[in-house]
């Protein structure tokens, strides 16, 4: 049974208890609700409560451990001394997982019985070719070993799941009958389902919190296996990016410098072009717009906001590049030869400013209009004009909140990574021409990742240094713009 059925289940009894912890509440009490300690639907929050949270939590927590058990258990199983030169335990058990789920897919199309899959053998069959008839695509031939994995694999899973199944809904209707079981019209249901919430925001905010904690130890726990392969000095301060995915990576040269440059100096474009306009819009929608063109035009501004970042990627490879081009490039408008293609800083930053318009605009729109207006009547009542208050007096009270929001859109464009890929290019150079094709921190990330590279080598595993580096700057701009902001409201609360 799959999880969302088993919560769907769970749920369906948490919506049984509370209509039934309701109805014994008030039969306690004969019917008159006046002689019940707490109100009727807090009894039956109290049984739903009981019913949904504990039955969730060993869900969600037998989620997680199972496949870390069986994953463990199959893999005692593969005899190291039989892996192939150039793979690893981590690939190996990569392909059993796969050819596991595919067995079950060819079960649940009904190409396999579940008798079949069990007694699947590699030397007289082609395992591959089967799979692949269901849709399960394998990048080799399946060994015996693997194959023989993948059926132990599968089965303790389908032993886990039935397991799962009975133990969760267990705890739901143990959890729904000895709540049940303790309503009395003097039961203080209030105070119990007040403090039952109240863990649960608890708990809530703890999930937030270990989750930021578990990206951050995966980031440095894998950014010291990197370090471990290879010289911090090379990596921080090398000039030339160039890996290389044959062998272990030995021969790379892995210098995050050109990547830095091209980061910041996409950002800085970006910012060039959203700042000025964003900050203009937000003058104009705040001070000068009237109240219908208002309601209209800044909704048409933050859907600007809503556009996939693929979307704008499309557009600047699509659009703004060739329009680049023909301005820029050979041949075109100017009679220039600066731009060879549609990909270039020029071209990304150009979008990028784009995006990050409603970003500025949005937040300095709202940080505006927090001025208050006793300096706006103050500076007209001495006399100065509408526009000699906004340049003189309302900019000025406004502009900490200002800088937040503009270093809170450098973030973002520090981040981004699809109009990169598309606008950009993906050349790591150090160069001041912005016609030039460059690439960013970003960009390699996603590209290390998804190479042909054994996980446990440099050029994979920098793929994590290049995302701490990269965290420790956006966390750091972050911070500064939250300190700005926060002491700006502090100003006029």
């Amino acid at each position: 049974m799959s999880n969302t059925l088993i919560l769907l289940i769970v749920l369906g009894l948490g919506v049984f208890g509370f209509f039934a912890g309701r109805s014994r509440a008030m039969a306690t009490a004969g019917g008159d609700r006046r002689l019940l300690h707490s109100l009727p639907n807090y009894y039956g929050a109290n049984v739903a409560l009981n019913a949904i949270v504990p039955a969730v939590i060993v869900l969600f927590t037998w989620s997680i451990v199972q496949p870390m058990v069986i994953n463990g258990a199959v893999s005692g199983m593969i005899n190291q001394d039989r892996i192939a030169e150039g793979s690893s335990l981590g690939l190996v058990m990569s392909d059993v997982r796969r050819v596991a789920e595919g067995l079950d897919v060819a079960v649940a199309q009904g190409v396999m019985t579940p008798d079949m899959a069990s007694d699947l053998r590699a030397e007289s069959s082609n395992v591959r070719e089967q799979l692949a008839e269901v849709g399960v695509a394998l990048g080799s031939g399946v060994t015996s070993e693997t194959l023989q994995a993948a059926q132990s694999y599968r089965a303790m899973a389908g032993t886990g799941n039935l397991l799962k199944t009975l133990v969760v809904l267990l705890v739901s209707v143990a959890g729904l009958a000895v709540s049940w079981r303790l309503i009395t019209r003097d039961y203080r249901a209030r105070n119990v389902v007040e403090k039952g919430i109240m863990i649960v925001l608890i708990g809530a905010a703890s999930i937030a919190i270990l989750t930021t904690v578990g990206i951050v130890l995966s980031l440095i726990f894998n950014t010291y296996e990197f370090f471990k392969l290879y010289p911090v000095t090379d990596f921080f301060f090398g000039t030339n990016w160039s890996p290389s995915f044959s062998g272990r990576g030995q021969s790379s040269e892995l210098g995050i410098l050109p990547l830095l440059w091209g980061t910041l100096y996409i950002s800085f474009i970006a910012l060039l072009v959203a700042v000025p306009i964003g900050l203009f819009a937000a003058i104009y929608l705040s001070e000068y717009a009237s109240k219908t063109v208002r309601s209209i035009a800044k909704p048409m501004l933050e859907v600007l906001a809503g556009i996939p970042t693929i979307v704008y990627g499309l557009f600047a490879l699509l659009t703004v590049g060739p329009m680049l081009v023909e301005v820029f490039g050979d041949g075109g408008l100017l009679g220039v030869n600066w731009m060879s293609g549609g990909t270039a800083v020029m071209t990304a930053g150009l979008v990028m400013g784009m995006m990050l318009i409603p970003f500025v605009s949005s937040l300095s729109d709202d940080i505006i209009n927090a001025v208050p207006q006793a300096m706006r009547d103050g500076s007209l009542g001495l006399g100065a004009t509408h526009s000699e208050t906004v340049r003189q007096v309302i900019i000025p009270a406004a502009l900490p909140g200002i800088v937040g929001a503009i270093l809170l859109a450098a973030s973002r464009a520090i981040g981004e990574t699809m109009i990169v890929v598309l606008g950009a290019g993906a050349a790591a150079r150090l160069s001041l021409n912005p016609f030039d094709a460059m690439t960013t921190v970003t960009a390699k990330i996603v590209s290390q990742l998804t190479g042909d590279s054994d996980f446990s080598s440099p050029v994979a595993l920098v793929a994590f240094a290049l995302g701490i580096t990269l965290f420790v700057v956006t966390l750091g701009l972050n911070i500064f713009a939250l300190y700005i902001v926060r002491k700006y409201r502090e100003q006029y609360e």
